[in-house]
């Protein structure tokens, strides 16, 4: 009996052994935005993401007056040829079908689709017009301005003194790559369009392909935010919604924002390759909010900062600080509160503050007008979003 019952112990101890052994060899939640399938290759791909912010990153240089540029260049490389780089040429990619183009905000609105992408490319003519001229920016008279005293930046601002660049970048950023991001590849529509679902959860990849469909949808909404990092570069390099989502964390009341977007992409992504939904829709959720707020907090930021400039130079000093205010307000209209489905700001609110922004005589060169709208409009966007303005102004540049 006593044999027995030291056999039965033995079994008891390597069924405990083996049990944890099993617990071990549990994949834990990575700490990097790396997923690899059984034969140890990777199931993430978005380079289509990468290659459309590399041809906006090329757009932006150019319009900042890098050398000159033209309109017809400008329309070229907004349907996708026209690039220094050939690869991005022959790519098959371009911005103008994904701007204004989500399954939950645009599906439907020709209308304001259109307006928005014309909108945009107007500003590619301000670029050739001012790129390629040597008039000095004044009240009602397009040109350039040289920023700082030291090392002196050259800025160029329409007669408003708005800055196409900074306008067509955030506008970008805000009516492409967040839209993208929040309304499209996040969407319940299109991450469970079709057989997704089904697909996903009994593992069945696309064709040739190491990911699913859904895995893939995630893919490319994190590639749109991080596709242009370089985290191996001495210093390293951040681009985009990366690089301001770092600037919003470095303000101390904001701290936690970078580490819970991306966070929240990896647990997702992994609760997809565990076909847990309710998991990834509550990382949909916390995705949705914390980037969302980014373009707010760098909107109150930016107006605060250019307010502080109005003093100097009749007030060209401001109106970079203003051009970036003007954009990441834009970016607005493409947020999504992940409770209401809908914008924080609704189309016509976005409108009415860009209108008030710029409505004084000759737009930003009014700076008693300025003196006095710029902090009420800041005020209206902290108070949306839950936070004040002397929070989002500790920010770092």
């Amino acid at each position: 009996m006593k044999n027995i019952q030291i056999l039965l112990g033995a079994l008891t101890i390597l069924s405990l052994v083996f049990t944890s052994c099993k617990k071990q060899k549990e994949t834990p939640t990575p700490t990097s935005y790396e997923f690899k399938n059984e034969s140890n290759i990777s199931t993430v791909d978005f380079s289509g993401q990468k290659t459309r912010l590399e041809m906006l990153d090329q757009m932006s240089t150019w319009m900042g007056g890098t050398s000159p540029v033209t309109e017809a260049t400008l329309l070229a490389m907004y349907e996708g040829t026209g690039f220094t780089d050939a690869a991005l040429n022959t790519s098959g990619k371009k911005l103008s079908d994904k701007t204004a183009s989500s399954v939950d905000y645009f599906s439907g609105l020709n209308a304001e689709q259109k307006s928005i992408r014309d909108t945009l490319k107007s500003l590619f003519k301000d670029a050739e017009s001012l790129t390629n001229g040597s008039t000095e920016a004044s009240a009602g008279v397009a040109g350039y301005y040289m920023d700082g005293a030291i090392n002196p930046k050259k800025r160029y601002f329409n007669a408003n003194g708005l800055e196409p660049q900074q306008v067509f970048t955030k506008g970008m950023m805000g009516a492409c790559l967040l839209d993208q991001v929040v309304n499209n590849y996040l969407s319940k529509t299109k991450l469970d369009d079709a057989s997704n679902l089904t697909n996903n959860t009994n593992k069945v990849v696309e064709t040739g392909k190491t990911y699913t469909t859904m895995e893939h949808a995630w893919d490319e909404a994190y590639g749109y935010i991080y596709g242009l990092d370089n985290l191996s570069a001495n210093p390293a390099v951040y681009k985009f919604w990366s690089s301001y989502i770092n600037q919003v964390n470095a303000d101390p009341n904001f701290n936690t924002t970078k580490d819970a977007i991306l966070k929240a992409f990896i647990q997702g992504r992994v609760a997809i390759t565990k076909a847990d939904y309710t998991t990834r829709d509550a990382q949909v959720a916390i995705i949705r909010a914390e980037l969302s707020k980014v373009p707010a907090v760098r909107a109150v930021f930016y107006l605060n900062e250019g307010k502080t400039k109005l003093g100097t130079a009749n007030g060209k000093a401001a109106f970079h600080a203003l051009s970036e205010a003007y954009g990441f307000i834009w970016c607005l209209r493409f947020t999504q509160n992940p409770t209401t489905k809908a914008p924080y700001f609704s189309k016509e609110e976005v409108d009415a503050m860009l209108a008030d922004l710029v409505k004084g005589t000759n737009g930003f060169y009014d700076i008693n007008y300025l003196n006095t709208a710029l902090i009420p409009i800041a005020t209206k966007i902290a108070t949306r979003f839950g936070f004040t303005v002397e929070q989002a102004i500790d920010a770092t540049k």
